[in-house]
């Protein structure tokens, strides 16, 4: 069956990336190939939500996580939404389905001395692939992109003058982030050196590798887990980690939730809330040797 109306509505009109309409399309599939062997249903418009439920159970009886459980039935509740919105169906067979239980993730921020410790590191390399692993740390942890949003930064994204970044997120969505003077510093390094390379091919993109082509998302994540690993015993060390980092050191000094909120590019309060429950904890932390009344 083509999902092509569908996919259509989330590349034009939702502005998905090419990755979540790809995403979005195996689930239907999966799905389909489901009702197909088990119901012998030729099309996923007209079934009902104990057939979805069905695929529920078979999904949970291969071992598949209650989180990827709930995102595969989200990519097909949108896709009912998007029936009922063009009038193919009367009725969202999803309706009254509440999402398996997920057990939430604490994700522990690199500390600031921890923080310190790799940038102090870092502040000796001065060749090309030493400037641009300091700056793809420095970036994450002075702006609090994703690692795609890195990747994909190109050179006119950069403006000096004005010390901003432009950062294309998710959905397309531009935001402009400022720039620290240590950081505006570092690109100024990376960039002569960057140009000193004996072929570029990628001409328009900030981050490439010594082969003159545009860096790759499983090296950003090499990189940062290969420095912080000298320093950290935390299982996890990602760039999402440094995202984690960037946004709870934020909020530990003071900074407004909404402010961060715009600066990670989130589309609602709700997302960037996850990220305080260590300040808050930071907040217990000064408070209970701070009061009077607390016993030290």
């Amino acid at each position: 069956m083509a999902f092509k109306a569908f996919s259509d509505y989330l590349l034009l009109e939702k502005n998905y990336s090419e990755l979540t309409l790809k995403a979005y399309l195996n689930d239907l599939e999966e799905f389909q190939r489901f009702v197909v062997s088990e119901f012998e249903t030729k099309t996923i418009n007209d079934v009902n939500y104990q057939q979805i439920r069905s695929w529920i159970v078979s999904l949970v009886e291969s071992g598949i996580t209650n989180r990827s459980i709930n995102r595969k039935v989200s990519s097909l509740n949108t896709y009912y939404k998007f029936l009922l919105k063009v009038k193919d169906i009367e009725v969202n067979p999803l309706n009254k389905h509440k999402a398996l239980k997920v057990n939430k993730k604490v994700q522990v921020p690199f500390s600031e001395s921890e923080m310190k410790t790799v940038l102090e590191e870092l502040n000796t390399l001065k060749d090309f692939e030493g400037l641009r692993n300091r700056l793809i740390i420095e970036l994450f942890y002075a702006t609090g992109i994703r690692r795609i949003e890195l990747v994909q930064l190109k050179l006119n994204d950069v403006d000096l003058s004005n010390k901003t970044l432009k950062v294309l997120g998710k959905r397309n969505k531009e935001r402009y982030i400022p720039l620290i003077d240590t950081v505006v510093g570092t690109i100024k390094d990376y960039i002569i050196e960057r140009n000193r390379l004996e072929t570029i091919t990628d001409h328009e993109y900030l981050f490439l590798t010594k082969k003159g082509v545009k860096i790759y998302e499983t090296l950003v994540y090499r990189i940062i887990n290969d420095y912080f690993s000298k320093v950290s015993a935390k299982v996890k060390r990602s760039p999402h980690i440094l995202r984690h980092s960037f946004a709870t050191h934020l909020l530990n000094q003071g900074a407004n939730l909404n402010a961060v909120k715009e600066l990670l590019g989130h589309s609602s309060l709700a997302a960037t809330q996850v990220y305080t429950h260590n300040s808050i904890a930071e907040l217990k932390k000064v408070y209970s040797n701070a009061h009077p009344r607390s016993k030290k």
